[in-house]
């Protein structure tokens, strides 16, 4: 078998990323992979744990698909898959937050429970003992002091953010913050929380364009 150009491997920081031709037939793809990791680059994928990123580019895929592909990169014992992503289907997330994004004024006082199936922007506060959870994200255009669970039904790539962000405590997906004293930064700059391998992260919503390319929060919502 002669050596294909559907997919291209590129090291990066994190490890390596597989980029995969989505003009070609899904077929073909398996093909050259199993080619790739078991001739042509076999010294070059040997050795210790390597963080694999697959980037599908537009081609739509089905989760079987998905398996397939993790499958083959998994016959090396040492490419651990991180992350199979297509910019179809973030579109489409994308898409259907906006088509869910719920937007309410007001004060949510302690006692009180918001539930939204999808993301929710609050003009308002979050007190101390009340609670917002939604299976998307959640945007406060105030004070947030209460509790706050975004990606509720396990949705890990949700985020939380906050014109004042002074929670007493944050979930995403199944990840719960620490104690706010050990990271509250004291700073009064709008700030979001998000998941990064699996720990809750705390930065300024002026880099949240590194994680969306489209975020609600800069467009005046």
């Amino acid at each position: 078998m002669t050596e294909k150009q559907h997919i291209t491997i590129k090291g990066v920081k994190e490890g390596l990323v597989f980029l995969l031709d989505d003009r070609c037939e899904f077929s073909a793809l398996l093909d050259e992979l199993h080619y790739k990791l078991e001739k042509t680059h076999q010294q070059l994928l040997s050795g210790p744990l390597i963080h694999v990123h697959v980037k599908l580019g537009s081609r739509e895929t089905t989760e079987d698909e998905k398996d397939r592909i993790k499958s083959v990169l998994r016959q090396r014992g040492n490419l651990l898959v991180q992350s199979i992503q297509s910019e179809a289907e973030q579109v489409s997330a994308a898409n259907s937050n906006k088509q869910e994004m719920k937007v309410m004024s007001g004060i949510i006082r302690s006692g009180q429970v918001v539930t939204h199936d999808g993301s929710l922007l609050l003009l308002g506060d979050l007190h101390p003992g009340g609670s917002i959870i939604c299976t998307g994200d959640i945007y406060v255009m105030g004070t947030l002091a209460g509790m706050a669970h975004a990606g509720a039904e396990g949705n890990a790539d949700a985020i939380i953010a906050s014109s004042l962000l002074r929670p007493t405590q944050l979930r995403i997906a199944e990840v719960i913050s620490r104690p706010p004293e050990e990271w509250m930064t004291g700073d009064a700059a709008m700030e979001y929380a998000f998941l990064q391998e699996g720990i809750m992260q705390v930065d300024k919503t002026t880099q949240l364009f590194r994680m969306r390319k489209d975020p609600i929060v800069y467009k005046g919502v």
